[in-house]
């Protein structure tokens, strides 16, 4: 009997812990639905006349954002685009989201945010305390793509693009695509933070087709370098591909030239790339070899050469290797030399290699970056011929060749 009793008194209880938990656990107290949010998901900071910070934000429309296979940008009809733009300004981000935050009937909600872009002003005059704000706030992603604009930021955003949904979508697949630099705000706060104290940002440009309603695109402008979280200066965009080579972040690339001995251009695109930093100190000289190897497809064949002599191949190869390390050349001068930003990440190769001999001059790096000795060592391979090997529309007496 008082088995039976017990064994009936600990069914009870765990029936009543059950029920009771369930109770407690029922229900997301915290849940806010999207009909209560302002999704943002482009941030523009800019610089007014008066030294106050301009935030202007993208703003999702969910009911505007269908799904599927879209034509131009809006999937509700004629005027009906699928995001808006706000704006506020204050002394601080903080105080300019939290008046626009007064402006809005919903609450800000920065965790869909994809896209940053930093106005040519502001960025002149440092960006650093900017950066502040997203790297405090808990909502903001790590995987933000930073952007500088060669105007003001605002414009970028009111933007209607063609293509893509809305400018941010539009920057988005830019920075994913890797036609130049792609920095997110996790690496802006690690490299403005880091030794070299310098940071290239992609520069991002719009361009209008139509005025009137704002129509157009965006398209990446070459590359602004920061030091101490200002801007040095700008590299074009031939200068930005050899960046990209030197920091092994070369995705897309095609080289045209002339080769030796003929007439017309042969164009190569890249197939893929490995660059690698080789750091030595020796007799207290600083020295990076730059040790780079490169696949390539010849693409277009305007010359009278013929692509199945093996001679021919090798003395290409060796020009393709002349030219890369052209341009990288070029790219070092301007940032090496004239800028003195290290951009390019010696200081942490060096840092990893020789601590002891960082430690000494981590402090007066921009100096002793400027006295590093660079080697580049190029090799470049052809991989691939393409359909035809033999130059078309030329007699076959004018080829050169086997």
């Amino acid at each position: 009997m008082a088995y039976g009793y017990l064994h009936f008194s600990r069914k009870l209880l765990l029936i009543v812990f059950t029920w009771g938990s369930l109770l407690v656990l029922a229900g997301c107290w915290d849940r806010v639905e999207i009909n209560d949010l302002a999704i943002v998901l482009a941030a523009g900071i800019d610089k007014t006349e008066d030294d106050q910070i301009e935030l202007t934000v993208q703003l999702a429309i969910p009911s505007q954002m269908g799904g599927g296979q879209q034509q131009g940008s809006g999937t509700g009809g004629p005027g009906k685009e699928p995001t808006i733009t706000r704006q506020a300004t204050g002394t601080t981000i903080s105080e300019a989201a939290s008046i626009l935050q007064q402006k809005l009937p919903r609450r800000i909600f920065w965790g869909h945010n994809e896209v940053i872009v930093f106005g040519k002003e502001l960025a002149e005059d440092g960006i650093r305390e900017y950066v502040e704000f997203f790297a405090h706030h808990p909502e903001p992603r790590l995987r933000s793509y930073i952007f500088v604009s060669e105007e003001k930021a605002s414009a970028l955003l009111e933007v209607i693009p063609y293509l893509e949904q809305s400018s941010s979508q539009f920057a988005r697949e830019l920075a994913r695509f890797q036609i130049g630099l792609r920095v997110t705000l996790k690496d802006l706060l690690e490299r403005i933070s880091g030794g070299a104290r310098a940071v290239a940002l992609p520069r991002l440009a719009y361009e209008f087709d139509n005025l009137k309603d704002k129509k157009g695109g965006l398209n990446i402008n070459g590359t602004a370098i920061f030091k101490e979280g200002k801007i040095e200066g700008y590299l074009d965009d031939r200068l930005t591909r050899g960046l990209l080579w030197i920091r092994n972040e070369v995705h897309l690339a095609t080289v045209s030239f002339t080769p030796e001995n003929a007439e017309g251009y042969m164009s190569f695109k890249l197939l893929r790339s490995n660059t690698q930093l080789h750091p030595e100190i020796k007799d207290g000289k600083w020295k990076m070899t730059l040790s780079i190897t490169t696949e390539d497809d010849i693409e277009e064949n305007q010359t009278n050469l013929v692509l199945t002599d093996p001679k021919i191949i090798a003395e290409l190869e060796e020009q393709l290797a002349a030219k890369i390390d052209e341009r990288i050349e070029m790219t070092l001068e301007k940032i090496q030399k004239e800028m003195q930003a290290d951009v390019l990440g010696f200081a942490k190769a060096f840092e990893q290699k020789y601590p002891d001999e960082w430690d000494q001059v981590k402090d007066r790096w921009e100096e002793k970056f400027a006295e590093v000795e660079i080697e580049v060592v190029s090799k470049a391979y052809i991989r691939r011929l393409g359909m035809s090997t033999q130059p078309q529309g030329i007699p076959e007496e004018e080829m050169k060749g086997e």
